[in-house]
């Protein structure tokens, strides 16, 4: 990628507690933006004391002088409106999953549809979060459940307080726009 005056934009969506808040904050050169909130859900309650209720903003500088812009997405599907609102310009997806949700699988399946139109034409990456708590689904898994969808995105352990697993994100997702 050449350096441009086009700002790079990419998101970071999936659900609740799968780490978007925090693996934007890992990696913002700036103060990230983020707008927390008390949940109102009850299932988040058990998780978190704070959720994302509009969007999460970051930005991180790469060797070539290209400046990428970070979103985060709400988790709480009250919010998906958000996801649309904030993919627009986008120019490729992270999708984060909690492997210690109780059903990760289906929360991988509901995002990437969430999000079908916009994959039609740009790729992702699903960082698999939260695996030090559960290893299952294994890495396997996501990609079966990938493949019987017809979808062929990469699959990455991450944690995303881990600034090089989250770069790792993105240097993914900047190979796949770089070499399809």
């Amino acid at each position: 990628m050449q350096a441009s005056n086009t700002p790079v934009k990419f998101v970071f969506t999936g659900s609740v507690g799968a780490g978007k808040t925090t693996a934007i904050a890992a990696i913002s050169e700036t103060q990230p933006i983020s707008t927390e909130a008390k949940p109102s859900e009850g299932h988040v309650l058990k998780h978190k004391t704070t959720t994302t209720v509009a969007m999460d903003y970051g930005e991180l500088t790469l060797e070539d002088g290209n400046k990428l812009h970070l979103y985060g997405t709400p988790g709480q599907r009250r919010f998906d409106f958000m996801c649309h609102i904030l993919i627009r310009g986008a120019l490729g997806l992270i999708v984060l999953i909690d492997n210690s949700h109780d059903d990760p699988l289906s929360e991988l399946d509901y995002y990437l549809n969430l999000n079908a139109e916009f994959l039609l034409k740009n790729p992702a990456v699903i960082g698999v979060t939260h695996y030090d708590q559960s290893a299952s689904p294994s890495v396997d898994a996501y990609y079966r459940a990938l493949q019987e969808r017809g979808d062929n995105w990469p699959v990455v352990h991450a944690d995303a307080r881990k600034p090089n697993d989250v770069i790792l994100l993105l240097d993914t997702l900047l190979a796949l726009l770089a070499y399809g």
